[in-house]
């Protein structure tokens, strides 16, 4: 005889089952967008593509680096987490073009759990951004960028700067399901993320910058990630591992507040 207990516990695993399946659904449903219109990935890609090559180029030979490191080792790890951050920007924007076209609205019509459509849309951006973040390492290799610190620690910061992307594009999500308008969003996404980014180590030492926005930077989460990315890559003292565990406290944190948020948001849409 089967216990209440067990038949609720059956319906636990049906369930995550069913969103699971559901939200590879919507990630395949995304993907094959970028393929479809292969423009979309393109000119997604010449962005991070222009910072490497100007911030490595114009910037390389002003920026003097203790222990006479390659300034474009300093910078990749910067450009890894700038992209990732950039690229869950996407998020949002690609959720309120869904509620125009009047998608969202289908999509919480049909039998699908509630969280998937989320899901499957920060899950095909997070590979989309695993994607750009290879070919920036692609780019960085031909312009003398190098994993100084072992591929097995080469690893572990492209899954830092994916998972801390990640917990941006639930941030993104939430915007774009809140404000609803494309234009708007992609105004809105920017505003902050771009100066969290360039106020933080991702391109220049934080010891360079005046003493007022030191303190800021020193606090700044993404200084930190890009600081445990560092530490993976090049090793001390660009980097301690104190950096990696606060990123993964943000992450976390990040993903535990703005889940809840976009998935209300996401129910409210009309």
């Amino acid at each position: 005889m089967t216990t209440t207990a067990q038949r609720a516990r059956v319906s636990v695993v049906d369930r995550l089952r069913w969103e699971i399946r559901d939200a590879l659904v919507i990630t395949k449903r995304n993907l094959l967008k970028y393929i479809r219109v292969p423009t979309l990935l393109v000119f997604s890609t010449v962005q991070p593509v222009m910072f490497v090559l100007l911030f490595a180029f114009v910037f390389g030979g002003a920026i003097p680096l203790q222990g006479g490191l390659d300034y474009v080792d300093f910078l990749m790890p910067g450009i890894f987490i700038q992209t990732s951050l950039f690229g869950s920007t996407n998020t949002g924007v690609g959720l309120a073009e869904d509620m125009n076209k009047g998608l969202v609205d289908r999509f919480r019509s049909l039998p699908m759990s509630r969280s998937a459509v989320l899901a499957g849309r920060t899950v095909s951006d997070s590979a989309r951004n695993l994607f750009v973040v290879t070919l920036m390492t692609i780019v960085g290799y031909i312009i003398g960028f190098n994993f100084q610190n072992g591929l097995l620690n080469a690893a572990f910061a492209i899954g830092l700067v994916l998972a801390f992307g990640y917990a941006f594009t639930w941030i993104s999500a939430t915007i774009g399901l809140a404000i609803k308008d494309v234009e708007s969003v992609q105004a809105a996404s920017f505003i902050w993320i771009f100066p969290l980014t360039f106020a933080s180590s991702a391109f220049v030492p934080v010891e360079s910058m005046t003493s007022w926005l030191q303190v800021f930077s020193r606090n700044n989460p993404i200084t930190h990630a890009v600081n445990g990315a560092r530490y993976l890559v090049l090793g001390e003292p660009w980097g301690a591992m104190s950096d990696v565990w606060i990123t993964l406290v943000w992450t976390v944190a990040l993903l535990a507040i703005f889940i809840p948020l976009a998935v209300s948001n996401y129910r409210k849409a009309v």
